[in-house]
């Protein structure tokens, strides 16, 4: 296989963008990645779209042409795929197969999705697709986590503060990011005291739903040298999907996926320790509890002891394995399709020294995670990408 570098990264900010539409999200979102490094909409032979299901229904079964017709892509093949949450990142990864394996030079990857302007039943039956039918009938993904942070905390004797924290990290961390959705600092009783979701979960420790697009262009080493003077390499893409019977004495505090995929990456980008070998990560932080959950499963810590981690300032911006520091899902915001590709441009960003005063000294090596669906106990989909700035 061939080495694969990020050539180009563009987003929107995230939020609420009632005047907007998805076309017009998508578009600048590509335009950006495009005026980010020297490649052109000529240059660009597949593309792949991720979006989760939530697009009007004109855009719903080819947004991908629709969108990238506005900035002068068309007659290439353009792929348009669904995985929940992990949709943009599981496009990534099929992107990153076609140049890896020599099919194309050069590929585009755009995640996109419009959840306002919708009704709350609307949204909650659409992302409810993704899941089994008790998610429809009622134990939305909220009572998911809600029913992980109670056995956690049963399990493990984390703390109801500890989960509460994650959220004050990353509302933090997102202030020194101008396109987050929330760029205001919280404290641990501001975090407790706002309305309760899922018992015991509140609303500062829920993602909230919003509108948004991300956009990566990738390429094969000798092209990429020529479209970018910062190429950031691909160590590791990993896909993997649930095996849907877990351990019941895992269930809910542990992603299997995550654990399976975990190790298929770090084998390939030769991660051993990866709290020394690891500089930042953007995990899918969908609710507190699940960024606590990932710590475990990603082999920051051992399992029950992710609580502590971020109680110790380990995951925070200038701790020894800073997490989320986009502001994460829960204050960056989760427009689902989008979400997989913006963490990549979060992680190019910091691996190219180009992220402000969110900053991660020295920044080398990045990892970006993101789970999609929920199936009988498990995750559907689980991603992994590895980044590194050394050519």
């Amino acid at each position: 296989m061939r080495k694969v570098y990020v050539v180009g990264v563009g987003m929107t900010a995230f939020g609420k963008y009632a005047e907007k539409s998805v076309l017009e999200l998508g578009k600048e979102a590509c335009k950006e990645a495009f005026e980010n490094c020297n490649a052109t909409p000529k240059d660009i032979e597949v593309a792949f779209c991720g979006a989760a299901g939530l697009l009007d229904d004109q855009l719903a079964s080819t947004p991908g042409q629709k969108i990238l017709r506005q900035v002068g892509i068309t007659r290439i093949p353009i792929f348009n795929l669904e995985s929940a949450c992990a949709s943009s990142s599981v496009a990534l990864h099929n992107a990153w197969n076609f140049v890896a394996s020599g099919v194309c030079d050069v590929a585009l990857v755009i995640g996109v999705e419009k959840m306002t302007g919708k009704s709350r039943e609307e949204r909650l039956a659409a992302m409810s697709k993704g899941s089994d039918i008790e998610v429809e009938k009622g134990l939305t993904f909220p009572g998911v986590f809600g029913i992980a942070a109670r056995r956690h905390m049963h399990e493990f004797g984390t703390k109801r503060e500890q989960i509460a924290l994650v959220s004050v990290k990353n509302h933090k961390h997102a202030v020194y990011n101008p396109k987050a959705m929330y760029r205001k600092e919280l404290t641990i009783e501001e975090v407790l005291s706002s309305p309760l979701i899922a018992d015991p979960l509140t609303l500062y420790e829920c993602s909230p739903m919003c509108d948004g697009a991300a956009a990566a262009i990738i390429a094969s080493e000798d092209v990429a040298k020529k479209l970018s003077d910062t190429p950031i390499k691909i160590e590791a893409s990993v896909y993997v999907t649930g095996e849907y019977s877990p351990d019941p004495r895992n269930a809910f505090i542990t992603f299997e996926p995550t654990i399976r995929a975990r190790k298929i990456a770090y084998k390939k980008a030769g991660i051993e320790n990866p709290i020394k070998d690891i500089d930042l990560a953007e995990v899918h932080d969908c609710f507190a509890i699940a960024e606590i959950i990932h710590y475990e499963d990603l082999g920051f810590c051992r399992k029950g002891e992710g609580g502590k981690l971020v109680e110790e300032g380990v995951t925070w911006l200038g701790g020894d394995l800073p997490v989320s520091v986009s502001g994460g899902l829960l204050s960056k915001g989760h427009p689902l399709g989008a979400t997989g590709v913006a963490q990549i441009v979060e992680i190019v960003e910091q691996l190219r020294g180009e992220a402000g005063k969110r900053q991660v000294d020295g920044a080398e090596v990045g990892l970006a995670h993101c789970l999609g669906g929920f199936m009988s106990g498990d995750a559907c989909s689980a991603t992994i990408h590895i980044l590194s700035r050394n050519s």
